[in-house]
């Protein structure tokens, strides 16, 4: 899922902006958690999400004090992966969403699954991990007509013609 956000993600918008696996977002975006200052918890994602981005001070400032941050202090920290104007905004997601297109859809699946699953893991556990067979995506992957199609398309000098399995 890619997030283009054009303005203020507090709350809750932040927290959907946080579960996407892109976020680009204008140069005058702000993103902040403030519930504290209402007496309450983000507690749809938020404060999940967040620890596995930033350091413990910065998260501590942000969900504490509901202090904001700014789109280049997203980016800085990597809590975004684009800043871009405003006027580019839909453009850039677009063209964020036609270049995944190009990649096979298992391949990117599986990906997203090793990469969500093996974060807090050492590279050793993560081998041993993706090689248990706990994954769904990465063994179909491997037997996949996808599989065979990208590197045959790559010898062809052509485009891969994706099918899905």
């Amino acid at each position: 899922m890619i997030a283009a956000v054009n303005g203020y993600a507090f709350g809750g918008g932040f927290e959907l902006a946080l579960a996407a696996d892109f976020i680009i977002c204008a140069d005058h975006a702000s993103f902040a958690l403030p519930e504290a200052k209402l007496g309450i918890v983000p507690d749809s994602g938020g404060v999940l999400r967040l620890p596995k981005i930033l350091p413990p001070a910065i998260v501590n400032d942000m969900v504490m004090t509901g202090r904001r941050m700014t789109a280049e202090e997203a980016l800085r920290w990597g809590v975004v992966n684009r800043v871009v104007s405003p006027y580019e905004l839909l453009d850039s997601a677009r063209e964020l969403a036609r270049q995944l297109v190009q990649s096979a859809p298992l391949a990117v699946a599986a990906l997203k699954e090793i990469t969500r699953t093996t974060r807090d893991m050492s590279v050793e556990e993560g081998y041993r991990y993706i090689r248990s067979g706990s994954l769904k995506h990465y063994p179909a992957v491997l037997h996949s007509e996808d599989a065979l199609e990208g590197p045959l398309a790559f010898a062809e000098k052509r485009d891969p013609e994706w099918k899905g399995h």
